[in-house]
């Protein structure tokens, strides 16, 4: 690849998405105020994170295409903070039960250099079983999921809470668009499968 490509996070799990494409890219962590401004809403303040984690790279990159991401859950229109405890996540997973649970993961890409930048939004939504309070007890012991928006892992043991996942990607989900991701790239100058005889 001719441009370094960057991800603008220290999350495994968002990593671990990125490598699928089989592409070298170096990460860090941007450090990004991450509260929402007065009246803003979940769509805008994903897409405005997604953006300000990109653009953060300019103070250690020169140059390189830029992957910034942000995700919410909301419930009945409010924004889901992270429980950071078992009483708060055995609260919010009692209040899903058997109801669904809408994601948006803000995505952008961003070139250094050119300082072009795109950005999207892309929901995915969660349909929650009917859940027992002993069935929410014993998932939080099991997964202990107090850092993560919504009380719980889709990448783990938090498949068994759910009825059903929509959405265009299951990627989303865990955190990095891929399938719009790949889209993205292209309008920067990076065919993802043409790139894969290069690194022959």
């Amino acid at each position: 690849m001719k441009t370094p490509l960057i991800l603008a996070s220290s999350s495994p799990f968002r990593q671990s998405i990125l490598k699928k494409l089989m592409l070298p890219f170096s990460s860090f962590s941007p450090d990004v105020n991450e509260q929402a401004h007065q009246g803003e809403l979940a769509e805008q303040l994903v897409a405005r994170l997604s953006e300000l984690k990109a653009k953060a790279a300019i103070s250690n990159y020169q140059k390189g295409i830029v992957i910034g991401s942000d995700q919410v859950a909301l419930f009945n229109g409010e924004i889901l903070g992270k429980p950071h405890n078992k009483e708060n996540a055995i609260k919010q997973l009692s209040l899903f039960s058997n109801s669904r649970v809408t994601f948006l993961t803000g995505l952008t890409v961003f070139d250094i250099e050119s300082g072009k930048t795109l950005t999207k939004v892309v929901p995915f939504q969660v349909y929650f079983r009917k859940l027992t309070q002993t069935q929410i007890s014993n998932y939080c012991d099991a997964e202990t999921p107090y850092n993560c928006a919504g009380s719980f892992k889709s990448e783990g043991l938090g498949i068994c809470l759910f009825d059903k996942l929509e959405g265009e990607d299951p990627n989303t989900l865990i955190g990095l668009p891929l399938i719009q991701l790949t889209k993205m790239l292209l309008e920067f100058g990076i065919d993802v499968l043409a790139e894969q005889s290069s690194q022959q």
